[in-house]
């Protein structure tokens, strides 16, 4: 699936089953809630953080999807392409970074 058909889908379960969307400052607290819940699990399972007993069975990919979604819905309510938007970063980050991180010695 595509970043536009995402979009769409994403906008097709809000029409569907989530009446409206939140508007776009609780969409905003929400996906920081869903950013922190990913970086619980990280620095816990990878960082030095003990991991609690209660946490070992939390799933990264769900909450990253978490993360996508509500991504999906501030660009759909703020009428963003977020695949061209996407596509323009990526080529600028390529033109910009790759002769910078072939000559970084600290990725080598």
């Amino acid at each position: 699936m595509n970043i536009k058909n995402a979009q769409k889908t994403v906008d097709d379960w809000i029409n569907k089953h989530g009446v409206r969307y939140f508007n776009e400052l609780t969409n905003m607290a929400q996906l920081t809630e869903e950013v922190g819940e990913v970086a619980r699990i990280i620095a816990r399972r990878y960082g030095e953080q003990s991991e609690k007993e209660s946490d070992k069975n939390k799933d990264l990919g769900e909450e990253l999807a978490d993360v996508l979604f509500v991504v999906l819905c501030l660009a759909n309510q703020t009428g963003i392409d977020l695949q061209n938007a996407f596509d323009n970063k990526l080529k600028i980050r390529t033109d910009r970074d790759h002769n910078r991180h072939h000559n970084n010695q600290k990725l080598k």
